[in-house]
């Protein structure tokens, strides 16, 4: 049975968790539904097409923290149950024993400083930060005058 409170209940503050408590108890398992790992930082426009190529396959997108990029797959793990309760939790990856309540982002806001979630948006980001002047992604604008002849 689940220990998570019930729909549109409010959900208890960080600091108000008992002593020993475990805000695990709590939550719904915002750590198991995504995969952030690090990227090169990209250099050139090539690099931006690449990422370009990846945001347009479901659920991927990049966002910054401080300078450094990171790709965000967003996934639920195949070992997470209906109650948010890992599956596994005795033989769960490292990754997933080293990950503590401590820092987790519970009370986060998910809001991101900079963050590319369509191939469009790649693609002004590209336009504006790695093309040469006199060299555009887009096509030319029209000429309203020759529309008119």
């Amino acid at each position: 049975m689940s220990t998570l409170p019930a729909f549109g209940a409010k959900k208890i503050r960080r600091e108000d968790l008992p002593e020993g408590g475990n805000l695990c108890e709590h939550c719904t398992a915002k750590c198991c539904h995504y995969i952030a790992v690090p990227y090169e930082t990209p250099t050139e426009a090539a690099d931006m097409e690449f990422i370009r190529w990846i945001v347009l396959h479901h659920n991927s997108t990049f966002f910054k923290e401080d300078q450094d990029w990171y790709l965000l797959v967003h996934t639920v793990c195949e070992k997470l149950g209906d109650d948010y309760r890992c599956g596994v939790y005795e033989t769960r990856p490292q990754i997933c024993r080293d990950y503590t309540f401590d820092n987790c982002e519970y009370d986060e806001d998910w809001t991101y400083d900079f963050y590319l979630e369509t191939h469009e948006q790649v693609w002004e980001f590209t336009e504006a930060n790695f093309q040469e002047k006199g060299q555009s992604i887009r096509s030319r604008r029209p000429n309203p005058l020759a529309v008119l002849a």
